[in-house]
């Protein structure tokens, strides 16, 4: 059985405090409960916190994702089937429900389950009793169902793909996470969790600290995968990290580092297009060639110092005025980091 203490969310702000004030009173009102949340916000902790504070606690906590089952087996993964019931059922099988008996089902992402489906956990809901897939006789269970989605469930039930009776019958409470970016001083609080049990994992022996340009972007950030992102960025620094402080973070790991250089010569080529029109070119001796890469270097440096200038010292202000992204501006800093 899972220890009661691992299910206790970490944060300080005081929309994440009421939300866990209503979360620990719904909990111990033996009904049906309904998270919604954007990804990553937390939901399976949310539900396990609702398990482990309730009545219930010592009784089964079983998980079902049905966004990870295709449509087809979400009946038989949830009911169980009898020997027979359909080609390669050589053996009868429990259901979910069968085995949460007593306890709790959690429901994840229960916006994606299927109409026939509902009908039978509508049933359940109200009889406490189902029937095996490929069975007549009637199995009478006890469970507390708790669903998650991010989805609009009352539009769902406009466009006819969920029940409104097994709408209304698992929303006894509906309980709204909060996104990160309401969270404020949280955000840093688990900033530095993550990076914490990073660093255990690497085998250092001090945690690292992120400088203040760092916390600025973590804190500014609008983290549209939450929790889930805010661990994955963190950790990652730390594991990359060779000093006790980290000073850059990869908001975007997609960002193809190859594509940015084709991006900045394609802006360059534009602006001094642009530049020229109604103008005549600057006559450019032969001697004048082989100091191409010179001038350029000066003609960046000196942006560079003047946009750092401008932006007292701020990377991110910078790349602004530049017209650069973060991680443009980082490469620029890099390359003429001595020279600034």
């Amino acid at each position: 059985m899972e220890d009661r203490e691992n299910v206790t969310p970490i944060g300080e702000s005081e929309i994440f405090l009421k939300f866990n004030d209503k979360l620990s009173e719904a909990a111990k009102v033996d009904r049906s409960i309904l998270l919604i949340g954007e990804r990553g916000t937390g939901k399976e902790l949310a539900a396990r916190k609702l398990h482990y504070l309730s009545k219930r606690w010592e009784q089964p906590l079983i998980t079902v994702n049905c966004a990870a089952l295709p449509p087809s087996l979400i009946e038989t993964e949830l009911f169980g089937h009898e020997k027979g019931a359909f080609t390669g059922a050589n053996v009868s099988r429990k259901g979910r429900f069968e085995e949460a008996n007593g306890g709790t089902l959690f429901l994840d992402e229960i916006g994606l389950i299927p109409l026939e489906v509902q009908v039978k956990i509508l049933r359940v809901v109200e009889y406490g009793s189902f029937s095996k897939v490929g069975s007549s006789e009637e199995i009478n269970v006890d469970v507390r169902i708790i669903g998650a989605t991010n989805a609009d469930m009352k539009q769902l039930v406009k466009e006819g793909k969920f029940k409104e009776d097994l709408l209304d019958r698992l929303s006894f409470e509906v309980l709204f996470l909060p996104p990160l970016r309401t969270r404020g001083e949280d955000i840093m609080l688990l900033a530095m969790h993550f990076a914490s049990r990073m660093a255990a994992e690497c085998g250092r022996e001090t945690v690292p600290s992120f400088s203040d340009e760092v916390v600025d972007q973590l804190v500014n950030y609008r983290w549209p995968g939450n929790i889930r992102e805010l661990k994955n960025v963190v950790e990652r620094a730390v594991y990359r990290s060779q000093t006790d402080e980290i000073c850059e973070i990869e908001l975007d790991p997609f960002q193809n580092p190859f594509e940015i250089d084709d991006e900045i010569e394609e802006a360059d080529v534009e602006e001094q297009s642009e530049s020229n029109e109604g103008s005549e070119l600057k006559t450019i001796g032969e001697e004048d060639l082989a100091d191409f890469n010179e001038n350029r270097k000066n003609f960046e440096i000196e942006y560079l110092k003047k946009a750092l200038e401008i932006g007292n010292n701020s990377q991110r202000e910078a790349a602004l005025l530049l017209g650069l992204s973060y991680d443009q501006l980082r490469g620029l800093y890099r390359k003429y980091k001595k020279f600034l």
